[in-house]
């Protein structure tokens, strides 16, 4: 089963009065264990950072300025994340942005249940609790020193984790492959068992181990369980 643990960075809160998308950080995640595959990029807004959306990312005009549009990035993003199941913290925020975006770029909407809502599963399982990315990690003893900012593929790293811990802890689904005879955990017989040893292992009671507990059974006797054949 493919996720794909994502985040972003915006001007604001409401697409509909013109706030835009500036960063998109996603993390792929294969039967819940991180591959290694990532998708960034950093997004030009075509307006002006308000100064309370840099407080929170830093992410200013000068360094947007450059940056391709989301409309030159769509496809390659649509490939990345493909038809895979979206994992979200607030997800309603990010999925209506991105739906925003891919309208005025013409490409089909997200559909409703496109994602996992971490924070919805947060506020399930621990109700009354705070349930921010800060406060989960510190729930679960992850390390989000680096945090000084908010950014999109650094917190999608540290989401993956949350996600995981939120889940049941770390690989919840994984399944240790048996080695085969052939020597690899692929192709072989399906019904493969586990084989005797063809020589025995080398006892590890020494003799005189053996003839101490000989001496300790026949002190107790008939009825001792040991002296029962």
């Amino acid at each position: 089963m493919r996720e794909i643990v994502l985040d972003t960075e915006t001007t604001g809160f409401e697409p509909e009065t013109g706030d835009r998308i500036v960063e998109i950080g996603a993390v792929e995640l294969y039967n819940h264990v991180p591959t290694g595959k990532t998708y960034h990029q950093y997004i030009n807004p075509e307006r002006s950072m308000p100064q309370e959306a840099f407080e929170v990312h830093g992410l200013g005009d000068d360094f947007l300025r450059d940056k391709p549009l989301f409309a030159q990035i769509v496809d390659e993003f649509l490939e990345f994340i493909g038809d895979s199941k979206l994992v979200i913290h607030n997800a309603t925020f990010d999925v209506k942005f991105l739906n925003a975006e891919l309208g005025w770029s013409k490409r089909p909407l997200l559909p409703k249940d496109c994602a996992v809502d971490t924070l919805a599963i947060a506020r399930r399982k621990f109700p009354g609790s705070p349930a921010s990315l800060d406060a989960l990690c510190r729930r679960f003893g992850i390390d989000n020193s680096s945090r000084t900012l908010h950014g999109a593929l650094l917190d999608s790293e540290i989401l993956a984790d949350v996600y995981l811990e939120l889940i049941g802890g770390k690989q919840p689904d994984l399944v240790l492959s048996p080695v085969r005879q052939g020597g690899g955990s692929d192709g072989g017989d399906d019904n493969w068992r586990p084989q005797r040893r063809p020589e025995p292992l080398s006892p590890r009671i020494t003799d005189e181990e053996k003839a101490a507990h000989a001496a300790f059974v026949e002190k107790l006797g008939e009825a001792a369980l040991w002296s029962r054949g």
